[in-house]
């Protein structure tokens, strides 16, 4: 089966707005979508980026506009400056790479409720509380959020050195097998022709 890697920060809004179409985008070509949450800042802190809150005060205002004028245009809401943002990134990540290993549930719901709940819902993806019922929502044991601690602390940081290496600068973003990049939610129609063979 194809596959192509997804790194992504739980905290990106970005990632957020790409919904699940990372996955129906997979389901067309039978391909496999290889989730791989990562620490954001410390990405930006290896690729030469800077944290939102760090920008420009230009940058930050347009950052906010255009995220205003994405999720109109794609019908999604969005709370601009959510009440749990920037929270820890970590336990949620820890059980999205948790998940990923048990299998048995909706992956691209799980991950995209846990985005949903920050920059929609008002609620703190760092609790226990919201971690457990995403997974449960999405059809995975709730469990997962305590048993996959470890091992998720490990890929976590492992996948911050594989999207360094790779050339993964930002979230979200996309790589194929065959090395095609595409970073940003608006460039998953690209990533889409790519996979069919319409595209370089």
């Amino acid at each position: 089966m194809a596959a192509f890697d997804f790194y992504f920060s739980t905290l990106s809004p970005f990632t957020y707005l790409a919904g699940t179409k990372p996955w129906e985008i997979a389901a067309r070509h039978g391909a496999e979508v290889i989730c791989k949450p990562l620490d954001i800042l410390a990405l930006f802190g290896r690729t030469g980026g800077t944290p939102p809150g760090e920008r420009h005060p230009a940058r930050q205002e347009y950052r906010l506009v255009e995220l205003e004028r994405q999720a109109a245009r794609l019908g999604m809401p969005v709370n601009l400056k959510p009440a749990f943002w920037p929270a820890n990134a970590a336990p949620s990540s820890y059980a999205i790479i948790a998940a990923q290993t048990a299998g048995g549930g909706d992956l691209g719901q799980l991950v995209h409720s846990i985005l949903r709940a920050c920059w929609a819902e008002e609620k703190n993806i760092a609790e226990d509380a919201v971690i457990r019922a995403c997974l449960d929502g999405a059809g995975f044991d709730p469990a997962l959020a305590d048993s996959g601690l470890l091992a998720g602390a490990e890929t976590y940081a492992q996948n911050l050195e594989d999207a360094v290496n790779a050339g993964v600068f930002g979230a979200p973003f996309w790589l194929t097998a065959d090395g095609a990049k595409f970073w940003g939610q608006d460039r998953l129609d690209d990533l889409d022709a790519h996979l069919a063979g319409q595209a370089a």
